[in-house]
Parts: structure tokens; C-alpha cells; sequence
């Protein structure tokens, strides 16, 4: 089988791409006379943690015969000799010299071999030991360290030199193929200034200093997290597109959070125009950690894009992207983190999702292909979007509508993507047993700010399951008249609901078995495509003729999602 090549991007906030804490070790705490790491007890630590470092020089060690199992040398008739033998001062011989001496095996381990887990010997400037990220608990940023990796290139390298497969070999991820890294919305970032050669590799400029929050994106420490914004989807969107189109790669991993991945992967899936797959991973436990579960999910996507089972007669991807989490195989449009462990995702809506496996005994499979329109033949990917769209604004006689540039060059703009807002109903909502619009504070307000500061936006409702219906009669009615203003609103179901939204009230896009997340996502692709509805003149009393022309305008609407 001819190596892939696969071109891997970093996400945002992404455990995948994170390592516990770097803890001095007791070797180094003794060193410097410092108090050792302990027991909840009281009693000492029984070993010290080993982290992947590299070696500064050639180092010869001597390994104890029979040490890697216990029972290896129950079958010590089935082993060739020791390299030699250790006498009781620790002196090596070929030869044994008394009963006493230990076989042993000689080993030089040079720093070319790659990384190899060692105690963590590093102290603060201070001389203190380093207990957590931070300097202290609650530190500046300057006083942080981080430990999320700017790029995949070292939780890819540990994979390979460190990661055990099921045969007993390692090198699961470059026996498969060849990867190249890439900083989409890295979860790491180089605060100190980006090296030359990285900046022109990742085209990225002259950056003195990255920031939190600007240029890459942690989740810890946690009073230092950072997420990214929503111009930041014309970000991954352009750069993934370009990098897809290069010609050079036979894939894509991506690697994000877990809460999160899932609506970055239908958003690939439904704006990359791209014949090659783009497998999503993430992890709930760092990698290094105990029982770590990232290293597999990265191993069986890799797997999974070398073996083709995803393209079709035509070599073109036929399934989409796709979410690979513990050996199943998700479509993008169905996947859901339930849990916060590993096997914590599920499909949503509760009618399949899980299209096949990778990573079990054998090659990948699919026994099932989504019907939904995704990457090349997405209807919303990013080279059938239209150069420009009409949004709608609040004018000084009422809502107008203007032309909003979505695109230049090719590439979408990050100041135009549309605002979504995701408005969650419930029960025994209201205040008295009389509808009053005015106490409705927090939509009046938003359709407000949308209207003033936001030509492209939307709503998506997350009623009633499955009907996506609101119980508040007021807030409909200003649902209501956001549509006649313009705004889009899409109703989905509570929760991750089985039925799927009937599509009878023309005023509405009905979300199917979507998730709020899912839609809110969807919609956004699609106000790109469309644009914003037709608004009434007066939206508290529009006349038949407008009403009859957001009818149309939302027809055009529900094909998109009853396609996507």
C-alpha cells in the first residue's frame, strides 16, 4: 500500500492537543532540596513521572534480562544469551564472573532516536518547584506556561516513538503515511515571537508575539481560556480550502475539543468543496495521561484515509466528513459529545449516524453513506456561495435591505459571517398568565442589536420535542416578527429529539433532527448562500404580498435543510 499523504490541522481548545502539567520530579526536588511530592498520606511517591524528552548526548545504559515482563523468563530457554553481565560494582563483562552477576543487555541510546521518558528535572527561575502550569495558582499570562502544543508535529512524533500497537510495533502513524502540520486555530501559540521558518510555512507573516484569544486558543489554565470567535469559522474555512486544493494531500485530520469539534466538522462538511475526506478527532483525556484516548482516534483516522474506503468509483470521498472517536466512524451531521469520557459521543436524532468503523480488527469500513449533500457536493460549500447577498438593517423609515460582500478573491470575509443566536424555550416561561412582549427583554434587545450592527443574522429556536414550537405565546410573536424583519429563525426540537420538525408554518425552517448546535451552523452556511428574507415594511403588519414573499424565501430555505 503506497503511503498517504495527509495534511493535519490544529483546532481550537483541543485536548487532543494537550499534556498534564509538567511536575517537577522528586529526582530534582531532592537535587535542589526542595520537599518531595508525597502520598495523601504523607507517605513518599512511589515512583517518579516520566515525560518525553530528548537527549543532549549519547548515553550507554545496561537493561536487566528478563525485566519487561514477568513471566519472560519463565521461557528463558527460548531467549539467545545476555549482551554481558554486571558484576556487584557495577562493572560490565562479556562474560559472567560469579553467580551474583545480573545479565543485562547494552544499549546506546543517542538523541537521534527520537524522545524518551525521563524524569521532568526543570525548576521555576525562583527555585521553586513547579506544581501546575502556572507559576503560582491563578497567575498572569505572563507567569503561565501552556501546556497545549502549537501544532500536531510533537502529540504526532509521540504517537509514533511512544504508542504500542496491537502487533507490538510502533510507528502507527508514519507506516500510513506522511503528514504535514498546519496552524489553523491552533489551541497553543508562541508567545515569544513565531521563528521565521514557522511564519513562512504557515504563511502567516511577521508575528512578533501570539495571543490568547487572537492567535491561538487554550482552554487552560482556566482563567486564561480562550475561545474562538465567529469570524474565526472564514478562517478555517478559507485555510482548509486552500490547503485541500493544493493537490497534495490525500486527507485531512482535524483535531479540536470535544465539546466543540462536532459543529467545526459540519461546518467543513458543508463549506469545503473538497473530493478528499476530512476526519475530525478529539480527545477526553490529554495525551500522556493515564488510559489517554486521542493517540488511537488519531492512529484510526489516519488508517481510515490511507485505506480509500471512503472514495467512490471516481476516487471522491462519498461519505463526507466524518468524526472518528473510539473505532466508530460518525457522519458529521449526526455526531454529539453525551459524555466526558472516552465512548462519549452519539448520533444524533436517533436514526443512524454511525456509517462504519476503523481502528477494530481489519481495515476500515463503511456499512452506510449519508443521503445529506456534503463538502463537493454541498450546495453551501464555499465556491457555490455568491460573491455578495442582501442583508437587512434597521433604516430611519424601517427595516432596508443591503449588499453585503461574503467573499473576495474566492475567500469568505470574517467580518460578515452571520450572527446566530440559538433562543431556548421552556415551560411555565412566562411571567403572568397575559402574553406581554415588553418583558421579553433579552430577544427584543437582540433582534435590535441584529438589526442595528448585524445585516447577516438569524435565530435558531430550540422548542418543543419534536415539534421545535414555542410554549411562550409573546416570544413567538416576536419570533414572528423577527422573519418579517428579515431575520431567518429555524425551529429544531429540544435536546437531541428523535422526530423531526413538521415544516407546515411557511414562516419557519424547520430543523429536521438537528441539534440546536447543528442548525445554528447550518444556518449560518446557508443566510451565505441566501441571504436575509424580504422584510416587511412594517413587520408588526406586513401585507399579504410581503408575507407571500417570505413564504417563497423560506421554501428556499428548507430545501437547503432538507438537503444538508
Amino acid at each position: 500500500m503506497t503511503k498517504a499523504r495527509i495534511a493535519h490541522l490544529a483546532g481550537p481548545t483541543a485536548t487532543i492537543q494537550n499534556t498534564p502539567p509538567l511536575v517537577t520530579s522528586n529526582k530534582a526536588r531532592a537535587k535542589h532540596k526542595l520537599p518531595l511530592l508525597t502520598n495523601p498520606d504523607g507517605s513518599p511517591a512511589r515512583f517518579d513521572v516520566l515525560r518525553s524528552q530528548r537527549l543532549a548526548a549519547p548515553v550507554k545504559v545496561y537493561v536487566e534480562q528478563f525485566s519487561a515482563h514477568p513471566l519472560e523468563a519463565d521461557a528463558a530457554a527460548l531467549y539467545a544469551p545476555p549482551d554481558g553481565y554486571l558484576d556487584a560494582a557495577g562493572v560490565f563483562h562479556k562474560e559472567r564472573q560469579s553467580a551474583a552477576d545480573k545479565p543485562v543487555f547494552e544499549v546506546e541510546m543517542r538523541p537521534e532516536d527520537g524522545l524518551y521518558p525521563l524524569p521532568y528535572m526543570a525548576v521555576q527561575a525562583n527555585g521553586e518547584a513547579w506544581e501546575e502550569e502556572c507559576a503560582a495558582w491563578g497567575a498572569p499570562d505572563a507567569k503561565a506556561r501552556q501546556g497545549f502544543f502549537p501544532d500536531g508535529s510533537r502529540s504526532f512524533e509521540e504517537i509514533d516513538r511512544l504508542g504500542i500497537g496491537a502487533e507490538g510495533t510502533g510507528n502507527e502513524i508514519s507506516k500510513l503515511a506522511d503528514v504535514v502540520f498546519y496552524r489553523i486555530l491552533p489551541p497553543g501559540g508562541f508567545r515569544s515571537g513565531l521563528a521565521a521558518d514557522r511564519r513562512a510555512d504557515q504563511g502567516e507573516g511577521d508575528v512578533a508575539e501570539e495571543r490568547r484569544g487572537v492567535n491561538f486558543f487554550p482552554y487552560k489554565p482556566y482563567h486564561l481560556a480562550a475561545s474562538p470567535p465567529r469570524p474565526s469559522l472564514a478562517r478555517a474555512a478559507n485555510m482548509v480550502q486552500e490547503i485541500l486544493a493544493s493537490g497534495q494531500y490525500d486527507g485531512a485530520v482535524w483535531t479540536e475539543g470535544s465539546p466543540t469539534n462536532e459543529e467545526t466538522i459540519y461546518w467543513l462538511n458543508l463549506v469545503i468543496d473538497t473530493t478528499l475526506p476530512i476526519c475530525g478527532n478529539s480527545a477526553q483525556r490529554p495525551q500522556g495521561q493515564l488510559s489517554a484516548d486521542g493517540p488511537k482516534n488519531i492512529v484510526d483516522s489516519v488508517g481510515y484515509i490511507a485505506s480509500r474506503v471512503w472514495a467512490d468509483s471516481d476516487g471522491r470521498d462519498r461519505a463526507g466528513a466524518v468524526m472518528i472517536q473510539e473505532q466508530r466512524i460518525f457522519a458529521a451531521r449526526a455526531v454529539q459529545k453525551g459524555d466526558a469520557r472516552p465512548g462519549g459521543y452519539v448520533a444524533t436524532g436517533a436514526h443512524g449516524g454511525i456509517l462504519g468503523a476503523s481502528g477494530h480488527d481489519g481495515a476500515p469500513l463503511l456499512h452506510y453513506l449519508p443521503t445529506a449533500l456534503h463538502t463537493w457536493k454541498s450546495q453551501v460549500n464555499i465556491n457555490r456561495l455568491p460573491e455578495t447577498v442582501t442583508g437587512v438593517r434597521q433604516g430611519a423609515s424601517g427595516v432596508e435591505t443591503v449588499t453585503v460582500t461574503i467573499k473576495q478573491g474566492g475567500k469568505l470575509l470574517d467580518n460578515v459571517i452571520p450572527k446566530v443566536v440559538i433562543v431556548k424555550d421552556s415551560s411555565y416561561g412566562a411571567d403572568d398568565y397575559e402574553p406581554d412582549i415588553e418583558r421579553e427583554v433579552d430577544l427584543i434587545a437582540q433582534t435590535k442589536y441584529m438589526l442595528e450592527k448585524t445585516p447577516l443574522a438569524g435565530y435558531v429556536v430550540e422548542g418543543l420535542a419534536p415539534y421545535g414550537s414555542m410554549t411562550s405565546t409573546a416570544r413567538t410573536q416576536l419570533m414572528i416578527k423577527a422573519a418579517m424583519s428579515g431575520i431567518p429563525v429555524a425551529r429544531v426540537g429540544r435536546g437531541n429529539a428523535e422526530g423531526f420538525v413538521p415544516t407546515h408554518d411557511p414562516l419557519f425552517i424547520g430543523g429536521s433532527n438537528l441539534t440546536a448546535t447543528k442548525a445554528r451552523i447550518l444556518l449560518i452556511a446557508c443566510i451565505l448562500k441566501l441571504g436575509a428574507y424580504p422584510p416587511a415594511a412594517d413587520p408588526a403588519n406586513p401585507t399579504r404580498a410581503e408575507v407571500a414573499a417570505i413564504h417563497a424565501k423560506v421554501a428556499e430555505y428548507q430545501k437547503l435543510f432538507n438537503t444538508h
